[in-house]
């Protein structure tokens, strides 16, 4: 039985204005083209399918257009919702896609059988049993009660993620054992594991006033899919639990890594391997750091791409002093060049020099994160309570800008 996991595609994502379909497009083509190359009989998507919960029209055309193409090579397909996806848009063609051998959980449920999924290999056979957790939002697995103090709701909350978890598992167990299925138990997860290396582009999950989950609170399973961060990595040091990571670089950070699916390979129960696959480049991207001087040599290295596509680039400059003028100064740099500069920002220098200049940056320059942080840099926070509450007041700032984003994507 072979597996690929994938996550946090964002189909429908604008970077910096510009659309990622062309390359969401090739990704997916890319990743038909592995199912057949290595005759994969199931793929997991976990989660974040789309960016955001109104995605737009192409959006889902991409993804209905790759369920029938999955599909027509007998490849069983699960998806399960993230943090970015909205539970009704998922749910209003899962009865249509079931008939196309895809399974849809987008949301956790009461009825466990709901999240038991069986995977069928190319002969039509069960080769894994598949405990579907997508995204877990609070109100799905357990009841606030007045009175509770923060680390108590999140004491509550994790156990409650944890014996969600645990139950399905058993469930699982149970199901194998009835039929004397010799497969393995899959768990999934949309989440912040505790220990991984996020990049700029995640956008913070805090599950109520949870801002990660341990590794130990998971079952025993056989292999552990996991999206949301966006960097693929093992988690916990076991290499059976992992974070397959965005198939395309989300933000510019996200270029100092490969980004990869992830192939697993089972012999009945056993799990004989877990191998990589780097995922191409669909879209020239470049980090250019340094002086005036420096980026200018940097971009002169530029001068012989001849690639239809132009090279996106991300320029941070630093200077002695403020440039009224340094976005002209980038613009005849970059004149005659194959390259759009998409994101162009001076560097963070020491906090004395950067309260001279404060005033005088631009909204452009600054995301709303960026602002938020300058004012909170201001204010002393000393001791562990003082650290937490400034850490619940960056999580309650993430959540009313993770709103504020939806509202305006949605009109």
């Amino acid at each position: 039985m072979k597996i690929l996991h994938t996550s946090d595609w964002h189909l429908g994502q604008n970077f910096f204005t510009k659309s990622r379909r062309s390359e969401h497009q090739a990704f997916l083509d890319w990743l038909l083209d592995q199912i057949d190359d290595h005759q994969i009989d199931a793929v997991i998507v976990a989660g974040d399918v789309f960016d955001t919960g109104a995605p737009p029209s192409y959006a889902r055309e991409l993804y209905n257009q790759f369920v029938v193409s999955i599909s027509q090579r007998h490849c069983s397909l699960i998806v399960l919702g993230g943090n970015h996806d909205s539970v009704s848009t998922l749910k209003e063609s899962k009865s249509l896609l079931a008939c196309l051998h895809t399974q849809v959980v987008a949301n956790t449920s009461d009825d466990l059988q709901d999240q038991l999924l069986t995977l069928k290999n190319k002969a039509g056979d069960v080769g894994a049993i598949v405990c579907a957790v997508p995204f877990v939002r609070p109100r799905d697995v357990m009841t606030s009660r007045a009175g509770e103090s923060g680390t108590e709701k999140r004491q509550a909350l994790g156990d409650a993620i944890k014996a969600h978890y645990h139950a399905l598992y058993q469930a699982a167990v149970a199901l194998r054992d009835e039929h004397q299925w010799q497969v393995p138990i899959i768990t999934t997860g949309h989440l912040t594991a505790l220990g991984v290396s996020p990049s700029k582009s995640v956008r913070d999950i805090y599950i109520g006033s949870l801002d990660g989950f341990a590794a130990d609170g998971f079952p025993p399973a056989d292999y552990i899919a996991l999206g949301h961060i966006h960097r693929p990595q093992i988690v916990a040091k076991s290499e059976h639990i992992r974070y397959s990571g965005s198939p395309i670089p989300l933000s510019f950070d996200e270029l100092k890594f490969s980004k990869q699916v992830v192939l697993v390979d089972f012999d009945g129960e056993q799990r004989k391997s877990i191998e990589p696959i780097n995922v191409p480049s669909f879209q020239p991207m470049a980090v250019l750091k340094g002086s005036l001087e420096e980026i200018e040599v940097q971009l002169s290295e530029l001068k012989d791409h001849d690639d239809p596509k132009p090279i996106w680039l991300h320029i941070e400059v630093s200077v002695q002093d403020y440039l009224s003028d340094l976005q002209h100064r980038i613009q005849l740099l970059t004149e005659g060049l194959n390259v759009e500069v998409l994101q162009l920002q001076r560097a963070r220098t020491q906090k004395s020099q950067a309260l001279t200049q404060e005033a005088k940056e631009t909204l452009a320059e600054l995301t709303p994160q960026d602002v938020f942080q300058k004012r909170l840099d201001l204010e002393v926070f000393d001791g562990e309570v003082e650290e937490a509450r400034k850490a619940r007041i960056q999580t309650q700032f993430a959540q009313i800008v993770a709103e504020v984003e939806h509202v305006e994507a949605s009109e």
